[in-house]
């Protein structure tokens, strides 16, 4: 479990109703496999070793015994596998009997967990055989051995403390107050459920959506093995629909009506940085439930769950527009309150014909919309100077006019020059006071323009940029209300796509995809034959990397070394892993030393569950050292 992956499987084997001996040697056969695959936590269905199916045959002695004896046969079949396996079986305690999913790691039987919830309606009459198990867990003898039987037992596998896993059994999870509730609460990471669900029209998707929302609401790693194929088909047909999540999202399912072994790797350690900062999920202070420990090896698991490139943006084309119409809306709210609270009468916008400054024209326009307010009250402000392309100006220009804005052009090269003449620099050295003297001059004339026309700047930098420091310190860096303060750059992309896919201004929809073929650029230094000079991507490398970084880091708190893995994963197809690395390093080395620009940032609309407000969102000290950081690198072998 290197880095919290823990490997797992939700197994369907092929059952005879009643034969023992026959669903024994299937159960074996899979474990065998499973073990192949180096599952370490390895789930069967409810009643998988009788069958769920078998009526008041479960009242016959000769049913039971058979259970008792496959049982202890599958268990010394676990002595030389690594796992902690569930099946299920009826057992008997005291003259009742009990639906219950048994615990096995290396030949021995750790625990019983009792099924809490008895289905008692429809087709399913359980009350008929079997009876509630207990309010709380306590030891019976079986087999000469004291073992816990009862709801919500705790397995915790020694040296992985987080590695908590606890079981409940089919009806248990459709019920309101599921058992996995309170063993949640007690540390229990991971739920497996040993179930037996019938198939009715529609119910797959009722059935995926409960087992993603109850991964969610404990924020663990919930396992689901269901029956399927083999079982009595007198009343009802089950599909052996098997589902593995985490914290509500589906990592893997089978297909419903094929007997099949789904597997995935549940992240612990992403489960318990989401609880850390959930200040809603808190633990029990009084722990009652018993705690068993089991032993499996830590060891790196082979990653075969796949990880999106840009995780900040949907996958899926109708949620990605979706997303960014919402996107857009929070946005022109955010800027909406801010000019109704202010008074502002306009508003200043520097464009520059790029990504970011595009993406801030759009909005303001649409908050102007929302307004009823007349958009000739937004000063587009082109400020040519020594890096400025025409393709960029007039880009810039265009788009200006086509929204309805006020277009003002302040070209800035002579102020600079005489700036340089004043602080002695030479102008042929271009350097970072070349550079950041015209970011300066371009902030200055726009907080002028705005006090004398009674309106605000709207700041146009983007998240990732503020993540990397790539801005001028009360250069670009500031304004009045920053619009993209939480948007990363990988975002924008798809947010100024939308509004070109989705506008009927056939113009304006060709001057933003010439702006969205634009390389990134903050244009400071001269053109080279006419072309843009100076990429931002090949100075701090490729945004789609960083925004990868950014995601894993901010939102889970993972050390660099699991973030290069994941990345490796991600991108091996794009990159080789001495880039990963390379960009990984300077991702680091810059979110640190540039938090001193975090700390005073404007305000600005959080869009997303990654946000670097200083205000509540990332709180860090501007002098925090990143050795710990990078000495995790330094431990990554790229042989």
């Amino acid at each position: 479990m290197k880095q919290g992956f823990v490997k797992v499987a939700a197994v369907t084997t092929d059952i005879r109703v009643a034969d023992v001996a026959y669903n024994t040697e299937k159960i074996c056969e899979a474990i065998d496999k499973t073990a192949l695959e180096r599952a370490k936590i390895v789930v069967f269905p409810e009643l998988c070793i009788t069958g769920y199916t078998c009526a008041d045959l479960f009242l016959q002695d000769v049913l039971l015994n058979s259970a008792k004896e496959a049982l202890k046969k599958i268990a010394q079949h676990t002595r030389d596998k690594d796992m902690l396996v569930f099946v299920g079986l009826p057992l008997e305690v005291d003259g009742k009997l009990y639906n219950v999913a048994a615990a096995l790691n290396r030949g021995k039987i750790l625990g019983f967990t009792t099924k809490t919830f008895l289905p008692n309606y429809g087709e399913f009459y359980e009350m008929r055989q079997f009876t509630p198990g207990p309010d709380m867990s306590r030891e019976i003898l079986f087999e000469g051995s004291q073992i816990p039987f009862g709801p919500q037992i705790l397995f915790q596998a020694v040296g992985m403390e987080n590695l908590i896993v606890s079981a409940e059994i089919c009806e248990d999870v459709w019920s309101p107050i599921p058992p996995s509730i309170q063993a949640a609460l007690e540390g229990a990471t991971v739920i497996v459920n040993c179930s037996a669900s019938d198939e009715n029209a529609g119910k797959d998707s009722y059935r995926r959506t409960l087992i993603a929302g109850q991964s969610a609401r404990l924020i663990a790693g919930y396992i689901y093995a269901n029956a399927g194929e083999g079982e009595s088909t007198t009343d009802v047909v089950f599909g052996g629909h098997n589902i593995i999540a985490e914290n509500g999202a589906v990592l893997k399912e089978t297909k419903r009506y094929k007997n099949d072994i789904v597997y995935s790797e549940i992240d612990i350690h992403r489960l318990m940085g989401e609880r850390r900062r959930n200040t809603t999920f808190r633990m029990t202070l009084n722990p009652v439930l018993k705690r068993v420990p089991f032993y499996i090896e830590e060891e790196e698991t082979e990653l075969t769950r796949n990880f999106a490139k840009s995780p900040f943006v949907p996958q899926n084309e109708r949620l990605r527009e979706k997303r960014c119409e919402e996107i857009l809306t929070i946005q022109a709210m955010g800027l909406k309150k801010r000019l109704l609270h202010t008074h502002a009468k306009t508003t200043v916008v520097g464009i520059s014909g790029g990504l970011d400054s595009t993406l801030a024209l759009l909005v303001t326009a649409r908050a102007f919309e929302l307004l009823q307010k007349d958009k000739k009250e937004i000063y587009a402000v082109t400020m040519p100077c020594f890096g400025t392309t025409d393709r960029t100006y007039q880009n810039a220009c265009e788009m200006s006019k086509r929204l309805g804005a006020t277009l003002l052009e302040v070209p800035i090269a002579d102020a600079v020059q005489v700036h340089f003449r004043d602080i002695g620099h030479d102008a042929n050295n271009h350097d970072v006071t070349y550079e950041n003297a015209q970011a300066r001059e371009r902030t200055q004339v726009l907080m002028d323009i705005a006090n004398a026309n009674g309106g605000i700047v709207i700041g146009t930098g983007d998240m990732s940029e503020l993540a990397l420091g790539w801005a001028t310190y009360n250069g670009d860096h500031m304004s009045m209300y920053g619009v993209n303060a939480s948007v990363p750059k990988t975002l924008v992309y798809y947010l100024v796509k939308h509004v070109a896919d989705t506008t009927e201004d056939e113009k304006l929809r060709e001057i933003l995809c010439d702006v969205l073929d634009t390389p990134v650029s903050p244009e400071l230094l001269p053109p080279k034959d006419g072309d843009i000079a100076q990429k931002t991507e090949d100075l701090v490398g490729p945004y789609e990397l960083h925004d990868f970084y950014l995601y894993y880091f901010l939102r889970f708190g993972y050390e660099p070394s699991k973030i290069f893995r994941l990345a490796e994963k991600a991108f091996g197809d794009k990159y080789d892993s001495v880039d990963i690395l390379k960009w990984l390093e300077t991702f680091c080395r810059r979110f640190f030393n540039q938090q001193f620009k975090r700390s005073c940032l404007p305000d600005g609309p959080k869009i997303g569950t990654v946000a670097l407000s200083p205000r509540g969102d990332w709180r860090m000290p501007s002098d925090a050292c990143v050795q710990a950081w990078m000495k995790d690198l330094e431990h990554i072998s790229l042989m």
